[in-house]
């Protein structure tokens, strides 16, 4: 066995409650987004792009995260709005994966989206090859219109994922895997 399939076979996410910093330093950052990029990208059209949240500001869009909250229900308690405003501070890095995906005269769009796809994963396993433990989300502000453009995505781009990535605060169990028996065909 070698070190890359045994690191593939034991991979795990880990909420993002459960990583703690510090967060990856710059050098690291830059490690970790050049290996999320290299993933198949038919007609090389880069269809993503990187918002790195991190430091203070994890908190600034967590305030825009509460304000959305509160204006969806004006009678939500203090300690759910609580929850609403930390949720990108729970792991001391948080990035996210923005899809760009776009009509193209060669490349269909649905290639493009799993490019995004294939750049969240490769963050994931780079995260862990690393030392590091990772969570992949999309919450529902990651679909919220308002969100998006609050933090400077355009009207055409979406969250593939918001990767979440910081040191294991624990050890993960593993947890049921599919039967393959249950999902493989063979022709």
């Amino acid at each position: 066995m070698n070190d890359t399939i045994d690191l593939l076979r034991r991979r795990r996410s880990l909420a993002p409650q459960f990583l703690e910093g510090p967060a990856p330093d710059a050098a690291t950052i830059d490690t970790l987004l050049a290996i999320a990029a290299r993933v198949p990208d038919h007609g090389k059209l880069a269809p993503w792009r990187f918002v790195l949240f991190e430091g203070d500001g994890r908190a600034r869009a967590g305030a825009v995260i509460e304000a959305l909250a509160r204006a969806d229900d004006p009678a939500m308690s203090a300690e759910r709005l609580g929850v609403e405003r930390e949720r990108l501070t729970r792991a001391p890095l948080v990035i996210g994966v923005v899809s760009r995906a776009a009509p193209h005269v060669k490349i269909p769009e649905w290639e493009q989206v799993m490019s995004a796809g294939a750049v969240c994963m490769n963050l994931i396993v780079a995260a862990n090859a690393l030392g590091f433990g990772a969570c992949w989300l999309t919450e529902w502000y990651a679909y919220d219109r308002r969100f998006c453009a609050a933090i400077g995505l355009a009207a055409d781009e979406k969250f593939a994922g918001l990767i979440h990535i910081g040191h294991a605060a624990i050890k993960p169990e593993d947890r049921v895997r599919p039967v393959l028996a249950e999902l493989v065909t063979r022709f």
